[in-house]
């Protein structure tokens, strides 16, 4: 059985990761987040250590290493922009280590990883969750067994709605977050090159502290995209049902249904990582990259085709006192 400890476990994503750990028959033996609103914990590892306190949860792992019952895994949920420095301890730690999206927030950041890496003798594996989506999976066969000069048109829309808490917490902070395209839209940015090829040009239509828009070229398909997390972008008849979430994805005009699947995908990720299958640095690059590239972007004016989303009234900003 193998042993983990998990850095972020009162985040949103945590209890994925522990259901993974859970339905791969690991132990998750020990847990760190500065936030104890980690009640979660019961339902998957009542008998975890939990820490407040980085300096804590070390010295429990490193008795634990000298006492023969080390960790063999490190998962990191915590805040994107420590992601780096959690990857660097467990790494240095001497264990393997699992990293949600945003692995990094630049691309250089992946260079020191893979130096340690190769010094410790130790990989780390991020979660590209929708590489395991069998939609997505057909997709991508579709579009290589299409002819090879072949341009698709795709449009993809994807807004979260989130509340005003979101702009009081890290999240809000792109310094910290990355801002919307990297903070909401890693993964479908990953999976737009995974599926339709490398980036030949990435304009920005758009940018706000809702939302962002613009036009990636890629091998195989001009994307028209848009990122929400304002609930009054939304379509009138989600709204109106009371929906907080719309995710679409068109190619040619022919809507693709991927937004069932999804619960059980971190757990095929971390089954992948243990059977020595799992995505690592090199994999993450394309992703970090494209979201990188839009975040120092400057916005230009959207062309005719651009995706309609990008003409809906702006918002203010909820905590802007001007007005």
């Amino acid at each position: 059985m193998k042993r983990f400890a998990l850095i972020g476990a009162a985040g949103y994503v945590a209890p994925r990761h522990m259901r993974a750990i859970q339905d791969n028959h690991g132990d998750l033996v020990a847990a760190l987040d500065p936030h104890d609103a980690v009640g979660v914990m019961d339902s998957y590892f009542p008998n975890a250590a939990f820490f407040t306190e980085f300096e804590r949860f070390d010295r429990h792992l490193d008795k634990s290493r000298r006492k023969g019952t080390g960790i063999d895994f490190l998962s990191i949920c915590s805040p994107n922009y420590l992601h780096d420095a959690h990857i660097r301890y467990g790494l240095r730690q001497g264990v393997d280590v699992i990293c949600e999206k945003p692995l990094v927030l630049n691309p250089w950041n992946l260079d020191g990883l893979l130096e340690l890496e190769a010094e410790s003798g130790k990989k780390v594996f991020t979660i590209l969750q929708l590489r395991l989506h069998p939609s997505i999976i057909a997709l991508r066969e579709r579009v290589r067994n299409s002819p090879p000069d072949k341009t698709f048109q795709v449009k993809l829309t994807y807004i979260t709605s989130r509340g005003q808490w979101y702009y009081a917490s890290w999240k809000g902070d792109p310094s910290k977050s990355g801002g919307i395209a990297t903070n909401i839209g890693i993964h479908f940015f990953d999976m737009l090159e995974w599926v339709f090829g490398p980036v030949k040009k990435n304009t920005l239509h758009l940018r706000s502290h809702d939302r962002e828009a613009g036009l990636l070229e890629l091998e195989r398909a001009r994307v028209n995209w848009f990122l929400s997390i304002q609930p009054e972008t939304l379509p009138p008849d989600v709204r109106e049902k009371g929906g907080r979430t719309y995710r679409t994805l068109e190619m040619d005009g022919e809507a693709l249904e991927f937004s069932e699947g999804f619960t059980d995908l971190h757990t095929l990720a971390y089954r992948d990582v243990l059977e020595g299958k799992g995505w690592g640095l090199e994999d993450a690059r394309a992703g970090i990259q494209i979201v990188h590239d839009i975040r120092k972007a400057l916005v230009t004016n959207p062309p005719p085709d651009a995706h309609p989303f990008v003409h809906l009234p702006l918002q203010k900003h909820p905590f802007d006192s001007k007005g």
